[in-house]
Formats: C-alpha cells, structure tokens, sequence
C-alpha cells in the first residue's frame, strides 16, 4: 500500500466546497506524480461512476473513485475538509475524502489491497486517527498501514496483506473481535458453528449469508461486507459474506449456504450464479443499504424467516425489484424493464437488418420472392447468394419480437419470466399485434411471475418451481390473454399506427422527422435515444416494411451520426477553442459518427452538456427534417456511411447529414466563443452533470 499513497497525495487542508473541486484537487496531485496522465478524462471517468450512485457515507466519508483508461497504477490520494463536503451521505458532508483511482486493467492483488482499505473505512479507530493526524506524513502511513497506535494495527492487518484477502474475500477484518462466528468463504457448515463466546448457551445462532456488489467493485462491496459482518456479530447472528469485487470472488461453500437462515443481496449489478440461493428467505437491497443499515437488514431478514417467506432468488432477482432503493417509482421501474428487452433486441435488428440489405444490395428487390435457397442455390449466381443473406436476415428478424417480450420478463422476474415471455411474444407475431403486442406480452409474463412467486408454497414443492410449475402456469396465462383477451385489439392498434405512418405526408413527415432528430441528439445513445431507434427499427422489422417506415429509419440514422461529426468538425475548424483530450476525441469522432455511433459526442457532452447538446439537438433536428422532406428510404437499421448505397436517394441524404453537422458545428463554436473562461475551467461540475448520460450508453448499436 505504500507505492499508492506518500504524503505527497495527501492535502490535510483541503479547501474545495464542492465534491467536483475535490476530486480535482486531489486527481491535480496525481497529475503532478504521474500517476493520471489524463486529467479531463479522469474526471469524466470519476464523474461518471459518481453518477451512478453518490459516493459519500454515513460517518463524513466520501470515496469518489474509478476505474480509467487515464490511471497509470492503482493510486490513492487523501483529503481532509474542515468545512465538510456533500457527497450525497445521509447524515451529511464528508470531511474524509479518499479519491480511489484504478487502472482499467488493473491487477487482482491491488484490487484487493483497495477493497481492504474500503473496508477498513469502517473501522472507527482509524478514522478517527487520520481526523487527528498532525501532518500528511502521519496521514500517509495510517493509511498504508505503516503508522503507530490502536489504528495502525487495524490498518495494517487489513491493508498489507492482499493474499489473506484474496482467499476469503468474505471473511471479517482482520482486527474483528475473538469471538467472531464469521467462517471463510471455503469452511464448512461445521466451521460455521461460533465460538465459546458466541454459543455458550448451546443454542444454534442464526445464520445469514450475503452477496455484496457495486458497479466498479472496489469500494462499497467491501464496506457493505464489512458493516454487515459487524452488525451481525453484535446481533449474534453469523454471518458469511460473498463479496463479487472487481477481483473476481470466491465462492461461498454450498454447505454454509446450506445451513443459512436467510440470505441478504446488497447489490447494485445482478448477483451471479444467484440459484445457489434458492429456497431461503432473502432481502434484496441496493449494496449502500448494506452499509447503512446492516442491522435492520439483518432484522428484516429474521422476520421473514419466522413467518416462513422463503422465496426463490428469482423474486427479488433485478434491481427493479429491490425494496430497498428509496424514491424508485413504478415508471422508472418500467423504464428499465423496457430498457432490458431493447438492449437483448437491438443486436437482432442490425443483424437482421444489414444481411436484408446486403441481400437487395445483391440481388435486388425482387429478391424477396426468390424460392427457399434449401430447394434452389446454384453458388455461382449472385442471386443465389443474395436470396440467402435475404432469408437469413429474415429469421433473425423472426426473433425481434418474441426476444424483446422475452427479455422484458426477464428484466422484471429473471429467469422464470424468459419462457412465458417468449411464448407471448410469438403470440403477438402470429396474431400480427407486432412490438406493441411484444411489449404488452413482456409486461404482462412478467406481472404473472411476480404475482406466482408471492404465492406460499410448501417446502417440498420449491425445488421444482423454477424450471416446472412456473414455465407451466404462466405459459397459459399468458397465452390466453394475449389469444383471447387483449391480442386481437392490439393487433388493431397496430395497424392502426402502421396506417398512420403510411399517410404522412408533407409538412407533418418533415415535423416528425425534426421530432426524431431531436429525440436522437438529446442523450446521445441513452433512453430517449433508444425510444426514437426503437421507433425506427420497429417500423422495418417486418418483410415489407412500408415507404415511409423507411424514410424514418433514414432520418434516425442520419440525425444520430450529426452529433460526433459536428464535434470531430468543430475540434477542426476552431481547435483553440476545445482542450488537447477533445482534440483528440474529435480525431476518433470522425469515423464514430460516419458509423452511426453516437456516443462518439458523449466526450464533448461531458464537458460541456450546455453547448453541446443543444448545438447536437438543433443539427439533429435539422438533419431529420430534411431526410424526409427529400424522402430517403432506408432498409437497414445502422451502419452509417456504409450503407449508403442502399439509401433511395443518396445523394441528398447525405446533403441532409452535411446541413446538419455545419449548423451544429457553427452553434457549438459560437456558443463556445461566447464563454469567458478557458476551456479548461468548465469540467467539474459540466462533467458530473452529463455523466448520467454517459452511463446509460450501453448498447453501441442503439446510437
């Protein structure tokens, strides 16, 4: 631990007001020792990972931290704040800060060095030694486990041996007490008995196992274990942590799950191999719960074992369903279960889409009605080969529906909600209700899972639940509704909206594609991104999709590749006005906007959201509206400038893209001009406030 913090990354006087002028005094002191080489870029990385969840905690900590491709070794820098900082803790501002920085390939012996520290944060010995620590060369060595006192041994026992860690990541810290009941992650159920000091009454205690995580798997996996452990042995109760860090994790022995009581998820990604669990009473909390409020989840945990609730992890399996995340409403739930079966479907639909139109690239339009190449391919004609990546695109089209009803079932009950969601989901294509019909049978697969595992079942029945009764029972709900009840007017409603489409015309065509350019550029590959692609997509993932379904996958595509090409120009034009990062960025944008990538922006949206995106915004919207006034058609759902020959009417397609690019290129410079700082002085806040964006880009297809 010594090589990752000296007093020279240690500011005991650290005088920002702000969690974004912390992190760049500190991420500065880095700068000087070598250790970032990128400064902007490593605090839109840590302004990213702050946008996922604040970073502060209960007993004025704060933890900025990230894993980035500008780190050049794991380091740590320590701040102390008389005024405090806000970094989003319940009980207020933090006046510890430790700004963790991790290399993107780190190695797994300096992961778990970092995880001892995270953990360590929870010991209030050696808090309360670096709040009074006289220099930053006292401060230095308590961390790394080098200095004198109660503390030190603490620190030391945690953070200077990784391998300890490494082998039982689950196991309590070092300086736990002597009757500690908590076993390694490889003991027995046997091991698992407590001591003298926990058992002298000769009476079982009960027993929890957990599973922390966090998104970057550093720092919260490591303090939710760790307050979680401590609460359990002040409760009495054993408690066997499995901590899935960034180190990777050891598994917990099947025997000690075994013989658990209950079972706690603190989690902000999907736990793995979470079947090992099933059958126990299980809470299911996001991982700063764990750190919180340990004895409450362990209390709630206790309740749900005395009144029988055992559950399959399959009830409390995504994170939509967590009970524990306050302030999550029903339509940002809905958001995400949307959000999963989009992501599962984007990869069929350019699959899909791209060999259809290699297939008319090839063989032409009537390539549509050429016989099954099984009964007719002769390998030297080219519409052989054309009628193949025909048909081929078409059965991967087949699957759209049917995936994204799967997979929006699945993002609300896990894997039990895959058969019943799929099965829906055919229904809707054979009853022509199309991807209205597959978001109703998502939805509802899934609302029939939840409501069936709510449902009180004997013990003897539990194990076959999963894979038998509910496949079964919610099948046939789900196919009766959707055959008898709901498909027949969805598949009206439809047609309906497919009529529609087909009508516009005029000046109601141009408005819609100016809506879609907007929709496009506002997030740059996030939510409202994805709903006007989705939009798209739908309309030609059928055999014959319609003229004008196709003039709006050309203006979505073409909007989506004005944001990074503006920027890539504008870095060109007048590159004084943007830093050396950006102009660097802007060499890559070139070629991430030709490709229909908009996330190529995300660097400049970062930034600078208040130039940026309403510049991308008004090019996006420009760029739509002309794509459907001239009227180019598109039968492929990406690509870019790749698949411009089989654009109907290339040429001002491509005169629809330029307009757009200048006009948002001429926005953003002169709004940049406009400015009265340098260019260097707008991260911080600028970059935490578009990191959301950032964050929500995950499916690069999806632009």
């Amino acid at each position: 631990m010594s090589d990752m913090i000296t007093a020279d990354l240690v500011d005991l006087d650290l005088s920002a007001d702000t969690k974004q002028a912390a992190a760049r005094a500190l991420a500065e002191r880095m700068v000087a020792l070598g250790r970032v080489t990128d400064l902007e870029g490593f605090l839109a990385d840590v302004a990213a990972r702050e946008a996922q969840m604040p970073t502060g905690l209960d007993g004025g900590i704060g933890i900025p931290h990230c894993r980035s491709a500008h780190v050049t070794e794991p380091t740590l820098a320590f701040g102390r704040s008389a005024a405090g900082i806000d970094f989003g803790a319940p009980d207020g501002p933090a006046d510890l800060i430790f700004l963790i920085a991790a290399p993107a390939g780190a190695d797994d012996a300096h992961l778990t060095i970092l995880s001892s520290l995270a953990r360590q944060l929870m010991n209030a010995d050696f808090t309360s030694a670096l709040r009074s620590a006289a220099d930053a060369h006292t401060a230095a060595a308590l961390i790394s486990g080098e200095g004198a006192g109660g503390a030190q041994g603490g620190a030391k026992g945690a953070v200077s041996a990784p391998e300890d860690t490494a082998a039982a990541p689950g196991a309590a810290s070092a300086g736990a007490a002597a009757g500690s009941t908590v076993p390694a992650p490889g003991a027995s159920a046997d091991d698992a008995r407590p001591t003298a000091s926990a058992g002298a009454s000769g009476a079982r205690p009960f027993r929890v196992v957990a599973v922390t995580s966090c998104p970057t798997g550093i720092a919260h996996t490591y303090m939710a274990a760790e307050s979680l452990e401590n609460a359990g042995r002040e409760a009495g109760v054993e408690v066997v942590v499995e901590t899935q860090g960034s180190a990777g994790f050891t598994r917990l022995d099947p025997a000690v799950i075994a013989a658990a009581d209950g079972v706690i998820f603190a989690h902000d990604v999907p736990v793995r191999d979470k079947e090992r669990f099933a059958g126990k009473p299980t809470v299911d909390v996001g991982v700063k719960a764990g750190i919180n409020r340990p004895a409450e989840l362990i209390g709630e945990v206790r309740e749900k074992a005395a009144r029988g609730e055992a559950t399959t992890p399959a009830a409390h399996a995504t994170p939509v369903e967590r009970s524990g995340d306050p302030g999550e409403g029903y339509g940002t739930k809905l958001r995400k279960w949307l959000m999963s079966g989009v992501s599962y479907m984007v990869p069929f639909v350019a699959a899909g889409g791209l060999l259809i139109a290699l297939g008319f690239a090839i063989g032409g339009y009537e390539i549509k009605n050429a016989p099954s190449v099984m009964n007719h391919f002769v390998w030297t004609q080219s519409d052989s080969w054309g009628a193949l990546l025909f048909q081929i695109g078409g059965v991967a089209f087949g699957f759209l529906v049917p995936v994204l009803a799967g997979y929006i079932a699945y993002g609300m009950a896990d894997r039990p909600g895959l058969v019943p969601g799929f099965v829906g989901g055919m229904i809707a294509t054979t009853i022509n209700a199309g991807f209205l019909g597959g978001l109703a049978a998502g939805l509802i697969a899934g609302g029939v899972v939840l409501a069936i595992q709510k449902v009180r079942i004997p013990a003897a029945l539990r194990g076959i639940m999963p894979v038998v009764v509910i496949p079964l029972i919610s099948s046939a709900i789900v196919g009766f509704l959707m055959f008898v009840v709901i498909g027949k007017p969805i598949a009206s409603a439809q047609k309906g909206m497919t009529d529609w489409l087909n009508g516009l015309t005029g000046t109601n065509a141009v408005l819609l594609g100016a809506l879609l350019g907007l929709m496009m550029c506002f997030d740059l590959g996030g939510p409202v991104n994805k709903v006007a692609y989705t939009f798209a997509t739908a309309g030609i993932a059928v055999a014959n999709p319609s003229d004008s379904a196709m003039k709006i996958m050309a203006a979505v595509m073409a909007a989506g590749m004005v944001p990074p090409l503006a920027m890539a120009l504008a870095t060109t034009v007048r590159p004084r006005l943007f830093t050396a990062t950006e102009r660097e960025n802007g060499k890559a944008a070139w070629v991430l906007g030709a490709s229909f990538i908009s996330e190529g922006a995300i660097p400049f949206a970062a930034a600078d959201p208040l130039r940026v995106i309403p510049s991308s915004m008004v090019g996006g919207a420009i760029t739509g509206a002309l794509s459907m006034a001239f009227g180019a058609t598109l039968r492929a759902p990406h690509g870019g400038i790749f698949v411009v020959p089989l654009i109907g009417n290339p040429f001002l397609y491509l005169v629809a893209i330029a307009a757009g690019m200048c006009a948002a290129t001429a926005l953003v410079v002169a709004l940049k001009g406009l400015r009265k700082q340098a260019p260097t002085g707008t991260a911080g806040g600028a970059a935490d406030g578009a990191a959301a964006t950032k964050t929500e880009s995950t499916q690069p297809v999806a632009a």
